[in-house]
């Protein structure tokens, strides 16, 4: 049997995102997709968009309730979420090409638990700024282990496709709760796949990016947690000086 894929979309108030996002989902050559959207009770288009996407696709699943944050959000996802394998795409974001999931499904083995790739950064215009890997200290690991996160959030959440069965609920109160999340999968994980290939858009600003500061505090707490509190601060000192070169190297181009 091919696997299916739950493709996971919260939202609160983004109308002005969701369409587009809706959209690359429902474009997809590959069939076996299930989409849940998971909308906070939004005072905007929101609700509309959804339910013009409902009655467009079979594949459309929904709630609309007031939720506690993005997390208890996606948490929502999880438990309707019934296909072998999970995929969070935040409103917008999109699906780099309508063959994405086709080519992601024929990576899939037996013993495939993580699939991961690159992702394209792009303005509020949609227009690609370049690939995470080109703009940020972050680069896509080849080879993919729960200690390469000591590293820091090495593959954009959007582009880390989890099998069902290993995701736990996230964490509450932690802006990096996806991390954690990704951490926990990788520790359990049989065989993590790079796909080679760019999975998704990320627009970028987001929730993390804009309050710096609170994140990497967040951050540094799961890391102690999953690492120990020295290798922390060793890796926090990479950190800081892998940014500072990154911002020397880049002086006069875009980076993020």
């Amino acid at each position: 049997m091919k696997p299916v894929f739950s493709i996971i979309t919260v939202v609160y108030n983004g109308g002005s995102l969701l369409e587009g996002t809706i959209e690359s989902v429902l474009q997809q050559t590959y069939p076996h997709i299930e989409y849940i959207l998971v909308d906070g009770a939004s005072k905007d288009k929101s609700l509309d968009i959804i339910r013009a996407a409902e009655a467009h696709s079979a594949r459309v699943r929904w709630i609309s309730e007031p939720d506690k944050g993005l997390y208890d959000a996606m948490n929502k996802g999880l438990a309707l979420a019934t296909g072998d394998f999970v995929w969070f795409l935040n409103a917008g974001d999109h699906l780099h090409a309508s063959d994405t999931a086709e080519k992601v499904a024929a990576c899939i083995t037996d013993r495939t638990d993580v699939l991961y790739g690159e992702t394209m950064l792009v303005n509020d215009l949609r227009e690609p700024a370049g690939t995470m890997s080109e703009l940020s200290t972050r680069s896509l690991p080849e080879h993919l282990q729960w200690k390469s996160y000591l590293g820091g959030m090495l593959v954009v959440h959007q582009s880390f496709i989890a099998r069902r069965e290993l995701a736990p609920l996230y964490m509450q109160k932690n802006m990096c709760a996806d991390y954690d999340w990704c951490i926990h999968i990788l520790k359990k994980s049989r065989e993590n796949v790079n796909t080679g290939i760019i999975l998704t858009d990320y627009l970028m600003g987001g929730l993390s990016k804009q309050r710096h500061r609170q994140s990497l505090k967040d951050r540094f707490a799961v890391m102690r947690n999953h690492f120990g509190l020295f290798p922390t601060l060793l890796a926090h000192a990479m950190i800081v000086f892998r940014a500072a070169w990154h911002r020397l190297k880049r002086q006069g181009k875009p980076r993020y």
